[in-house]
């Protein structure tokens, strides 16, 4: 299957010289931009060279990509678009990008500017590579998109990168550990070996011994994993954190109303939902208007 190259494009409002300004500055870029770490200009020997950078991504602690850049040409058309073309790779076996050529466009309309980017890279490691790149290709357009409306945000707003990617990574991982905990609790106690407290307490509210109860409480594991899985999406987590806050007290007080001694075991229902709901509120908080990858269009004239 032929590659595809990543493409990228959002409405910005903002003058395109200010744009210009916070993708070509390497200080600016490197803070908006979540492929890069650190990126450094090399100075040149004169002003008809091309410009050459250094970059570093931190894949994670103790673990970075180094690699080098070019930029091949700026072209500053009548109509006031401008665009900016790059050479780039790295020598470092890690990385699955050998090197790679790509460009940044800015159009500006009476709104501000559109800017997009396409570029595409060549992989190591032969067909392995090429394998491996199925996966890592969506999340390079992935991070550039996301990176995109960091700075469409940076720019209309003034919301300082960090303080974005700070609020999206913590929804991110508040929602992932409200996933774990949905689809255990759904999964565990209810389905593969159903507790005893999980049967007793559906027969409390049942108002005795049930033939049906072991279906309901499966039932209830159902109900219960389907909920995790709405956490995985990438919309909507406002309204999940919204529904939880609602939620577990109502949870608390039926395990309370079921078995009043639940209250005072070790690592009880109170407790435990207390802390959850007390993360709901933080999350619902945290996610309002966080940027998101869907600001993008990622295809020509497409919207994904």
């Amino acid at each position: 299957m032929k590659k595809k190259p990543i493409f990228v494009e959002i409405e910005i409002n903002a003058p395109i010289d200010e744009a210009w300004t916070y993708t070509q500055n390497p200080k600016l870029h490197e803070q908006w931009d979540l492929r890069f770490t650190s990126i450094t200009y090399l100075e040149k020997n004169s002003p008809d060279e091309p410009q050459r950078f250094t970059y570093e991504t931190k894949v994670m602690p103790g673990l970075k990509v180094s690699g080098w850049g070019e930029s091949k040409g700026e072209h500053h058309k009548e109509d006031g678009s401008r665009t900016s073309s790059l050479h780039f790779g790295t020598p470092q076996k890690i990385s699955p990008i050998a090197e790679g050529k790509g460009y940044w466009q800015y159009i500006p309309h009476d709104k501000g500017l559109t800017f997009l980017t396409q570029y595409d890279y060549d992989v190591r490691y032969g067909k392995l590579g090429k394998l491996f790149d199925r996966v890592f290709r969506p999340i390079m357009g992935w991070a550039t998109a996301l990176s995109f409306d960091v700075l469409k945000r940076w720019l209309e707003k003034g919301e300082n990168p960090s303080s974005q990617y700070r609020r999206f990574f913590l929804t991110f991982l508040i929602s992932v550990l409200f996933c774990f905990v949905w689809l255990y609790h759904g999964l565990v106690p209810k389905i593969i070996m159903q507790h005893p407290t999980e049967v007793m307490m559906i027969e409390e509210l049942l108002g005795g011994e049930n033939s049906k109860v072991s279906q309901i409480v499966r039932g209830v594991g159902i109900a219960e994993i389907i909920f995790a899985l709405f956490w995985l999406l990438p919309r909507g987590k406002r309204f999940m954190f919204g529904a939880q806050i609602l939620l577990f007290p109502l949870l608390t007080l039926g395990a309370i109303l079921a078995d009043k001694t639940i209250a005072t075991a070790p690592f009880n229902p109170v407790t435990f939902n207390l802390a959850l709901w007390v993360l709901s509120i933080i999350g619902f908080v945290l996610c309002k208007d966080i940027p998101s990858a869907k600001s993008c269009k990622r295809k020509r004239g497409g919207t994904s």
